[in-house]
Parts: C-alpha cells; sequence; structure tokens
C-alpha cells in the first residue's frame, strides 16, 4: 500500500574493479542509498549494511550482463567537522583525482573509472573532508572545464539551430533544472551570433545569467556580457560589437515596457530598440510577454531575420503560437525516465538526475467532510472557509479548528501528514499556499497557539504577488528560521503568492495547496508544487521523494491532465493519450485519501479530466482556442475553401482582429482516409520513417495547416460569443444551449451590433458545422456555471470574480468595444472617486477596494438618495462601480446602527440599491440581458434596464424626446408618476460613430455628452478626444462651445488609445470629460495634454486683446515680450539692448 516514504536518506560510497584485461588498474567509484532501517550511526567503512546496501546497487547494472566484480571499499558520505554533521558525493572525489592528474578511462557507455588504486581514493576522501581540492602539495588549479550536456540539453540545442536554418522561433517547453540558460547560451555561441539580448520579467536572474555566461564562454575572449548590474554598458557592448567582438546583453521586461518607443512614459533603451539584434532570447515566456506592453517590446525588438527562442517550464500560453517542429519539450515524466534509463545504459555512472526527487500528490476531499463550503463545481471554495472577520479572526473558526485536528490527530492509522511522529519527521518543512493576505495572519496566529504546530516556527511571507525585493526578504525569513541545521527545526511557511516562482528553498519536502478553485491555471499550480522538487542533500542524505497535498481533488486532476497533456500538443483522446496519461501517473502518483483508505487514481479518471481542462481552456482564452473547432476543418474542398476566403473578405473589415492567412483554394484539406495516414505515420519515430513517408507527412502537414488558418478566420465570429452566452436569457440550457440554437438566442437587432457587420445569421449557419457542438455547449455552460457560482458570495467577491470572466471576453472592434474593468474603475476613480478595484497604478485588481474621495463629488454622487444612469450600457461594468459604491454606504450606515451586517442583510442593501439609485438604458436587447446579468447575476430581483429601440437614430432626429422620455417615470421606467425624475449623475462609454454603406462614419459621442447634460447635474463620459483640438469630425461650433464652457473639464487624457482599448487605435486619443452644472472650472480655451502648458496657454491669451496666438507669434530669430514681463520682472529693462524692452534681437 503507498504511504509517505522519507524525504531524506543516508548516501554512502562504494569501490569496486571488474578483473578483466579491459578493466585492469581501474576502479568505479559510485554512490547509492542507505536502506530506511539502518541506523548511519553505527556504520563504519566497509560495514554490512554499507556493503550489502552498494552491492544492490552494482548488482542492478552488472547482473544481466553477467559481469563479475569485486566490492573493495564502502563509506557513509557523512562525517563530523569542527562539531558539525558534512557531507560529500562522488563528484567531489571525482574532481579530486582529476585535480591531482588522475586519468580518467572511458569505457563503452561508462565514462567514470579512474586509473588509480584503492589507497589513493582512500586519500582524495580524506582530502574533501580536510578541505582540500587535490592530494599532494602542488598548486590546485581553478580553470574552468567544458561543460557537458547532457543528451537531451544537446538535442534542444540542436534541434534549434536545424529549426533556425529555416525558420526564425523557437520554443522550449521545459521543466525548472533542465539548464535553460546554459543550453540558449550554447545556442548563441554555435550560432556565432553577434548581438544576442535575453528579455525577462525577473530581472533578479541577471546574477544567474552572469554566472552562466561566463561558464560557456571562458575560453571565448571575444565574448562579452552586459546588463544594467553586470558586466559593460550597453552603449560599450556596441562599441565592442564595431571591432567585431560579440556580446549577450541582458534586459528586464519591465524596464524595456516603460520606454516611450512602446507606449511607456520614459525616454529611454532607444539603442536596444534600434539594434538589429541577431537572437532573441525570452526567458520565462508565459510571463508579461502576452500582454499588449510586452507584445510591444517584443515587436520591436525582433526584426524580419532576428532568431527568437522562448523559454519557459510553463509555457500554456504560448503552445499554440507554435508549429510543432518549433517546440522542444523536456518535462517531469522524461526526466524521471532519463533517470530510471541512466541506470540501465550507464553501467553504474553517476546519475546526473539522481538528484530530481520524485513528485507524489495527495488529494484529500475536504468538499465531502465539510459540505457546506463545496460549490456546483465540485471544488472546496478556501476562500469561504479562510474567510476573516474585522477583528482578524475566522468566521468559521469551529471549521478551521476541526481541519487543524484532522491534519494533526495522533493516530498510526490515520494517512494525514502530520498525524505521527514518524511523518512530522518528513514534513519538518512545509510551504502552505492560502487564499490571502488576512487568511495567513488569523491561520498564523491559530497554528501558534495549536498544541503541534505550535512546535513549528510559522513564517507568514503572504503578499499580492511575487515582487523581486519582497520575495527575496521573504526567502531570507524562510532560510532563518530553518536555520544552520534544517534536521534541528520545524517550519511552516505561509503564502499567497510569494516565494511560489523564481525561488528555491531546498529543504521544503511538501507544499500544501488551500488556494485557488477550480479554475487555477495549470501553470501556476505547476509552478507552486515544483517549488519542492529541488534538489538537496544534507547531513549525507539526499532527497528523493516530495509531495503536494491538495484539498480539491477535481482540481488537481483537471491541472495535472492539461499539465501532462499540453506537454505532447495532442489533440483528441486516443491510445497516444492514454499512454501519455499512464507514463504520468507511474511517475506522478495521485494518491486520493477517503477516510482510512488510499485510492490510486487511474488513467480513465485522467481522461475524463481532459475534456473538462480544454473547456476551461477555451473559456478562459474567450474562444480563441482551436479546440472549439472540430476535424471538419481538416477536410475542407474546394467549395468550402472559396467560402472561407469570402468569410475573409467579410471579417477583414473589422477593425483590430488578428490578421489571418490567405486561404489558398489550391490547397485542399484532408479526407478521412488522409487523416487517417497521417496519424499513422506521426506514431512513428522519426528515425523509423522512410524518406518517401517522410515526404508524404510534410504533405499532409501542409495541409493541416489549412485548419489553422480557417480558425484565424473563424475567429472574428467566435470572440464575440461569450459575452452573449453570458447574458442570454434561457429556460432550458441543455436544449437551448447548443451551437445550432445559438442564433435563436440572440435577436436580430442585438446579433447585428455584435456580430461583424456583414455576418449575418445566414452567414452563420453555413460555418456553424466546424464547431465542436460538444465544446461549445460545455464551455457556454462553464461561462454562465462561473457567472451563477459568483452569486453565492460575498458582494466584494462577487464583483472580483464578474471581472474575472470579463477579463476572458476579447475586444473584437471600436464600434462593439468594451469598457474593460481596468478602464471603468480608472474612469470612474479619478472623475467621482469612491471604492476602486484597482491598486493606485491601474494595474492589478484588489480584493479588497481603496476608496478614493474627490471632495463635493463623491459624497454627493454616492448616496442612498442618488440616481445614477448610464447611457448606453454593453456590459454592465459602470452601473456595477457605482451601485456597489451607494451600497457601501448603505452598508456603512448600517453598520454604525447594528454592528456586524450578515450576509443575508448586505444582499438586501444591495437589491435596494438596485432598486432605488441605478438605472441603465440600453441600445439592444442582449446588452440589456448582459447588464441585467452582472448587476442581479442569476437571481431574481428588480434591476432598472430598459432597452431603447432607434436610440442613436431618436438621438439625432429628436433629441428633447428622448430628454423627456429618460426623465420619465411613468413611461419609460415604469417605476411611479414622476414626468420629470431627478438624475444626480451619468455615466458611461457612448457609442463613438454610426456607420453609413454610402458616406464616411459620423461622429454621434458628442450628441451624447449634449443630451446627459441635459438630463444631469453631473457627468463623466469617456469618448473621443479630437473635439479637444477642434479637430476631427464632430461640428466645429459645438467644438467651440465645449472648450468656452466654464462647467467642463478634462479628468485624463490619452494620446495612445490603446493605453485603454489595446486593441483599438482612435486618431487623436480618448478623455474622460467631467462635467458639473453647478460649479465653475474655468473655460478650457486651447486645450493641451500636459496641465502646466495649459496655465501657460491661458496667460498668454489674456495678455493678447483678441486671445489669439497670431498676435504673438515673430519672426525666428527675434521674440516678443510684454508689459506683464517687466511688470513681474522690474530689473530686466536694465539688461535688455536700450530702446528694445520688448525684442530680443
Amino acid at each position: 500500500m503507498a504511504t509517505f516514504e522519507s524525504s531524506l536518506k543516508p548516501r554512502l560510497i562504494y569501490v569496486f574493479a571488474i578483473a578483466d584485461n579491459q578493466h585492469e588498474g581501474s576502479l568505479k567509484i559510485g554512490e547509492t542509498t542507505l536502506a530506511d532501517n539502518i541506523d548511519p550511526a553505527l556504520t563504519t567503512p566497509n560495514s554490512e549494511g554499507l556493503n550489502k546496501a552498494a552491492k544492490e546497487r552494482i548488482d542492478q547494472y552488472t547482473k544481466t550482463a553477467g559481469i563479475s566484480y569485486e566490492l573493495l571499499y564502502t563509506e557513509l558520505t557523512l562525517y563530523i567537522q569542527g562539531g558539525r554533521i558534512c557531507s560529500f558525493n562522488d563528484k567531489q572525489v571525482h574532481n579530486v583525482l582529476e585535480r591531482s592528474g588522475v586519468k580518467r578511462k572511458e569505457f563503452k557507455g561508462a565514462t567514470e573509472w579512474y586509473s588509480c588504486d584503492l589507497e589513493t581514493v582512500k586519500r582524495a576522501i580524506t582530502a574533501i573532508k580536510e578541505g582540500k581540492e587535490s592530494l599532494g602539495a602542488g598548486e590546485v588549479t581553478h580553470t574552468e572545464n567544458p561543460i557537458i550536456l547532457r543528451p537531451e540539453q544537446k538535442t534542444a540545442v540542436e534541434q534549434t539551430l536545424k529549426q533556425f536554418r529555416k525558420g526564425n522561433q523557437m520554443l522550449w517547453n521545459a521543466k525548472m533544472r533542465f539548464g535553460k540558460t546554459l543550453c540558449a547560451l550554447r545556442v548563441a555561441k554555435k550560432m556565432k551570433a553577434v548581438r544576442t539580448i535575453i528579455i525577462t520579467h525577473r530581472p533578479v536572474v541577471d546574477s544567474s545569467w552572469f554566472e552562466d555566461f561566463r561558464k560557456t564562454f571562458y575560453d571565448q575572449p571575444e565574448w562579452h556580457y552586459g546588463s544594467h548590474n553586470k558586466g559593460e554598458s550597453f552603449t560599450s557592448l556596441q562599441q565592442l560589437a564595431s571591432q567585431g567582438k560579440k556580446y549577450v546583453y541582458f534586459a528586464s521586461m519591465q524596464d524595456m515596457r516603460g520606454s516611450k518607443e512602446v507606449g511607456g512614459k520614459f525616454d529611454k533603451n532607444n539603442e536596444v530598440f534600434s539594434t538589429t539584434w541577431d537572437l532573441v532570447i525570452v526567458d520565462e515566456a508565459h510571463e508579461g510577454t502576452q500582454t499588449e506592453l510586452g507584445k510591444a517590446v517584443l515587436e520591436q525588438l525582433i526584426g524580419k531575420k532576428t532568431k527568437t527562442l522562448r523559454l519557459s517550464g510553463t509555457p500554456f500560453n504560448l503552445l499554440d503560437n507554435h508549429k510543432e517542429e518549433e517546440i522542444f519539450t523536456w518535462d517531469y515524466v522524461m526526466e524521471q525516465q532519463a533517470k530510471i534509463d541512466w541506470e540501465i545504459n550507464h553501467l553504474g555512472d553517476a546519475n546526473p538526475y539522481a538528484s530530481l526527487p520524485a513528485i507524489h500528490i495527495y488529494t484529500y476531499d475536504l468538499g465531502r467532510l465539510m459540505s457546506e463550503y463545496s460549490d456546483e463545481e465540485k471544488a472546496f471554495n478556501f476562500r469561504e472557509f479562510f474567510r476573516t472577520q474585522e477583528d482578524g479572526g475566522f468566521v468559521h473558526e469551529r471549521d478551521i479548528d476541526h481541519f487543524l485536528s484532522l491534519l494533526t490527530t495522533d493516530d498510526e492509522d490515520s494517512l494525514y501528514p502530520y498525524s505521527n511522529d514518524k511523518f512530522r519527521q518528513i514534513f519538518r518543512h512545509t510551504l502552505w499556499i492560502l487564499p490571502g493576505i488576512k487568511a495567513a495572519k488569523a491561520l498564523s496566529r491559530k497554528l501558534a497557539e495549536h498544541p503541534v504546530f505550535g512546535l513549528f516556527n510559522v513564517v507568514n511571507v503572504a503578499g499580492d504577488g511575487d515582487d523581486e525585493e519582497e520575495s527575496r526578504d521573504a526567502l531570507e525569513l524562510v532560510n532563518k528560521a530553518i536555520g544552520n541545521d534544517p534536521d534541528e527545526s520545524y517550519t511552516i511557511t505561509l503564502s499567497c503568492g510569494r516565494l511560489t516562482t523564481g525561488v528555491s528553498v531546498k529543504p521544503w519536502t511538501g507544499v500544501f495547496m488551500m488556494a485557488g478553485s477550480y479554475s487555477t491555471s495549470a501553470a501556476g499550480y505547476m509552478q507552486t508544487i515544483f517549488r519542492v522538487q529541488t534538489p538537496y542533500t544534507h547531513n549525507g542524505r539526499m532527497k528523493t521523494d516530495c509531495y503536494a497535498f491538495d484539498f480539491a481533488p477535481d482540481r488537481t486532476l483537471r491541472v495535472l491532465a492539461e499539465t501532462a497533456k499540453v506537454s505532447h500538443k495532442a489533440g483528441k483522446q486516443t491510445e497516444g493519450d492514454r499512454k501519455i496519461l499512464g507514463d504520468f501517473l507511474n511517475f506522478c502518483p495521485i494518491i486520493a485519501i477517503d477516510g482510512g483508505q488510499m485510492k490510486e487514481y487511474k488513467v480513465e479518471t485522467m481522461l475524463a479530466q481532459l475534456k473538462r481542462a480544454q473547456i476551461e481552456k477555451v473559456v478562459q482564452d474567450g474562444f480563441e482556442n482551436g479546440a472549439l473547432y472540430n476535424d471538419e476543418l481538416l477536410k475542407l474542398t474546394d467549395v468550402e475553401l472559396k467560402e472561407f476566403d469570402d468569410l475573409k473578405g467579410i471579417i477583414g473589415k473589422t477593425k483590430a482582429m488578428p490578421k489571418s492567412g490567405d486561404i489558398d483554394i489550391n490547397r485542399q484539406g484532408l479526407t478521412n482516409e488522409q487523416y487517417e495516414e497521417k496519424e499513422q505515420l506521426e506514431k512513428k519515430k522519426k528515425k523509423d520513417l522512410t524518406p518517401e513517408e517522410k515526404k508524404r507527412l510534410d504533405e499532409l502537414k501542409a495541409k493541416g495547416d489549412q485548419r489553422r488558418e480557417a480558425i484565424s478566420i473563424l475567429r472574428g465570429i467566435s470572440i464575440r460569443m461569450p459575452l452573449m452566452l453570458y447574458g442570454a436569457e434561457m429556460v432550458d440550457e441543455d436544449k437551448e444551449l447548443t451551437i445550432d440554437n445559438f442564433a435563436k438566442l440572440v435577436d436580430d437587432q442585438s446579433w447585428e451590433e455584435f456580430m461583424p457587420r456583414g455576418v449575418t445569421k445566414q452567414v452563420f449557419a453555413r460555418f456553424k458545422r466546424y464547431y465542436d457542438p460538444d465544446i461549445f455547449r460545455e464551455a457556454g455552460k462553464r461561462i454562465r456555471e462561473m457567472a451563477r457560482m459568483a452569486d453565492k458570495f460575498t458582494i466584494e467577491e462577487r464583483i472580483t470574480r464578474l471581472a474575472s470572466i470579463f477579463a476572458t471576453f476579447r475586444n473584437p472592434d471600436k464600434e462593439t468595444v468594451l469598457t474593460p474593468w481596468r478602464v471603468v474603475n480608472m474612469h470612474l476613480g479619478d472623475s467621482l472617486g469612491g471604492y476602486c478595484f484597482m491598486n493606485e497604478d491601474f494595474t492589478s485588481n484588489l480584493d479588497i477596494p481603496r476608496y478614493i474621495e474627490h471632495k463635493g463629488v463623491t459624497t454627493e454622487v454616492f448616496h442612498p438618495q442618488s440616481v445614477i444612469l448610464e447611457i448606453n450600457s454593453k456590459s454592465g461594468l459602470y452601473p456595477l462601480y457605482a451601485a456597489y459604491n451607494i451600497y457601501r454606504t448603505r452598508l456603512e450606515q448600517a453598520r454604525q446602527k447594528y454592528g456586524e451586517v450578515n450576509r443575508a442583510t448586505a444582499l438586501m442593501l444591495w437589491d435596494l440599491t438596485l432598486e432605488e439609485n441605478i438605472f441603465v438604458v440600453c441600445k439592444t436587447p442582449m446588452a440589456r440581458y448582459i447588464t441585467m446579468r452582472s448587476l442581479r447575476g442569476f437571481r431574481n430581483t428588480t434591476v432598472h434596464t430598459e432597452y431603447y429601440p432607434d436610440l442613436i437614430e431618436s438621438i439625432i432626429t429628436e433629441p428633447d424626446s428622448v430628454v423627456n422620455m429618460l426623465r420619465s417615470g411613468k413611461r419609460f421606467w415604469k417605476i411611479n408618476n414622476d414626468e420629470n425624475m431627478k438624475i444626480d449623475a451619468i455615466i458611461g462609454n457612448p457609442p463613438y460613430q454610426v456607420t453609413s454603406e454610402n458616406t464616411s462614419d459620423a461622429p454621434v459621442y458628442h450628441l451624447f455628452i449634449d443630451l446627459a447634460s441635459l438630463l444631469a447635474q453631473r457627468v463623466s463620459l469617456l469618448t473621443p478626444a479630437r473635439y479637444l483640438f477642434n479637430a476631427g469630425k464632430t461640428p466645429k461650433d459645438w467644438n467651440t462651445k465645449i472648450l468656452n464652457d466654464e462647467h467642463f473639464k478634462v479628468v485624463d487624457y490619452w494620446a495612445n488609445s490603446t493605453d485603454v482599448f489595446p486593441t483599438v487605435d482612435i486618431k487623436g486619443g480618448v478623455a474622460v470629460m467631467y462635467r458639473d452644472s453647478k460649479l465653475n472650472f474655468g473655460k478650457i480655451g486651447t486645450f493641451t495634454a500636459y496641465k502646466k502648458l495649459n496655465i501657460i496657454a491661458n496667460k498668454v491669451c489674456k495678455i493678447s486683446e483678441n486671445g489669439l496666438f497670431a498676435e504673438l507669434i515673430y519672426a525666428p530669430e527675434s521674440y516678443r515680450l510684454s508689459d506683464k514681463l517687466h511688470e513681474d520682472y522690474p530689473w530686466a529693462k536694465e539688461r535688455l539692448s536700450m530702446g528694445h524692452p520688448y525684442d530680443i534681437t
């Protein structure tokens, strides 16, 4: 039966000889593990226990070959030095011998034999214990030796160089400790790249790149390294390159994306961006490179002939962007298989993989034990379980106590990790991942008071993210708690982000996953559990096993199924999948603890999870994932290819879409027979393929590329679907949520609004057969399930969850643009204030919103009697922000009156806010449904969202009628008999323009500004900004009116619209306007993007009689001074030429 094995086991050195002519005069020095049941303290050199362990090890690789050997010597690797326990290994013995001039002998398949006698080996061991590096009195040399790459490292380098001869892209999907930095530098060296740049999201790794650079180029004086902190400056490197030298430059993504060249704020790195790079190495390529700024940086650096090598241990978000031949994979299964294969094939040589522990994953179904915390996703709700009160204690204190008791109840039959002394020894040092900072703080106090965990030193390093400096401090805290001898201490590290990437704490033997949900990303999950796989040897014992404990089994299975599968980029479930998952479970067993029983998960269970993992990825990718489509795209006929070409002509008219490849109608897809033929050929190893088969496979793959091109066209339709599925009204999801029924869920006007122009329901009907009906249905259900689950949480967490859902929706073009949650917070936070769900830089979400106050505005707008209107809602995010702020005012008033408010009361206050304070106008029925979903979820509560037919046309032709209608509580809102409702504020992002077939697009946003100004005292809208410069198509007299309106001001202005809407280019930028009919801000007059220039411009206009700049502009060789100058600076006259008090010539 599976159980916990000791993580640290004693090691021993053995020496043996083989009595044949070939091995004469040579000895083999190796290393192995001592059994758990032997006390290391009782062992002496050549003792029975050591000899038995050594023979067992040697027999493994000599018996099958019938080799007779003689065991000469055994010794434990730990020893006492200065009162401390120390240890050595066989590699150190080899190094001393080689440094002493002893020759290494190489036999077939074995390299670590030495031409010496036993006494020499013993003296080498003694030298290590004395701190020497060689034998004898001669000088010890420290010259660098060539780094010998492991077989898979050689393969990575060779495959990359081969790919670079025909293409420019390569991705290494290689797990931690593969040696990505050394191998990447070897690629640069082999390429003889003159200029190489390393880009990473982790500036702290500069030192390790520099160290590996020196190891790689120790014998190449013409190569140089540079960065902000190491080696040469960039200017110096450029000078060296001009002299025929080569260089590697290290740069952080954070520094590069701050440059003006890519839309940042600082004038820097211009030389770096203007350099023609031979090789760009993107380290940890899954981090920070998929954002708009990250993409902009790489686009600027990568030229037409630049080779790009991306490195990542978890490239889940990158695989779909690369072809099969552009990906090298080295995963956990391959690593563990190599460990076994080495022992078989290398005749007992030191195993380079031996120090990499095997991972065991144990799942405990807390949802079954505590069903009240299990949601409809069958996932344990850690955030609710660990929720804290205002005073810092746990809301569910009794359940937390019960959980800690489960972990520690002293019972020999218990399979919980702290249930007996043996297990507590194994898990002396562990990492616990928690859902939040407050939870970590409360649990830290709780553990300190616990009878078992109170004996552990609890280190709380919980933080919002993995900030480099703070992570370094956190690492110091943990190492300090562990101390100089990890065998003498016990620690538990609490984290909710820090120390989960980029750092290693060697003594950790277990990680407890007590955060996240079913949707947790596979990348983040695997990064975290691999923290405990760090090689570690202490007191002569090597870490051979490590453990991950998860309390949400479904999440574990989904993530690991995705991890196993994604490494191979497999498509549908086949026998190949079965083998992939079987291998994974062999090397990474997943054990379910159910009561007192252990149950090992089988391949069938994992296969069932693959479909769920695939669906999750489709949802998280906003339907931009190829899994959404079926294999019919591999079998396109001439007629179907022509249909796709026609569709491309339509989709191509929508803006901000990725460019799709041209459909070549002479390159058809695959027939059923060809598809099967391709599958059979791909099953063969490349080396076993005949030249004819290789050629045939290449032909079939080329035809398969047609699928990728077709998907890139369909993507223009697909990315519009998730938002409509989120909002759609259905009675029976099982029957109605199908690809065949999708068009029926959307009314014609909404279809025209949300779909690309020209893609009618009839056009869509011709292409829906290419969608996988199961994936479409389940992905749609998943979106709605996520929204439905959000209703079960606190108001704050519901909003956070909704923001996560909206983050998966894609922005197709500027006419159907969705205002991102970040922008809603930035817009309303800067103009009206209130509780904001983003940090001060608006770069990351906050679980607990921060308060922004604008005097005379915030409290006047967000109060229980206020009425706030959004005109033209599409997502409901603007009224969601407003509703939360009025709700918070109600909540604070309730707390002052009644004390702590429970969930039922909080929900009542929310519903009251929706009913009394929030009003929304939508120009399509679907927009109304989406907005209602955002505000009330799937609950049946009153929401004032109304569809206004022909809204834009009415505003253009009869604006007064629209004003009267929107003020009517009786005719429009149907809530009372009031025909002149008071509206306190209007917010939103109105339509920018109307499109006509025969004329150019005409702006309409200015009409919404006018309409809002008539309806409410306060107005804040996000619109294009060209009118501020009296430019664009808005009427000139309207522009002048606004620029001279003393009640009008600009709160925010972005010259580059992509800072707000990453996929949309709006000429002249965008701006947040704010108007208050009762406040005088002074007219704008002449707008500039800089406040100081505005002050100067206004000052100049005041001293000109007509307020015209033309009167003040002179020839470039002279300047006109004013009376104002002499008034402010009387001494100026004495310094000017006599008779020239107003000019400088």
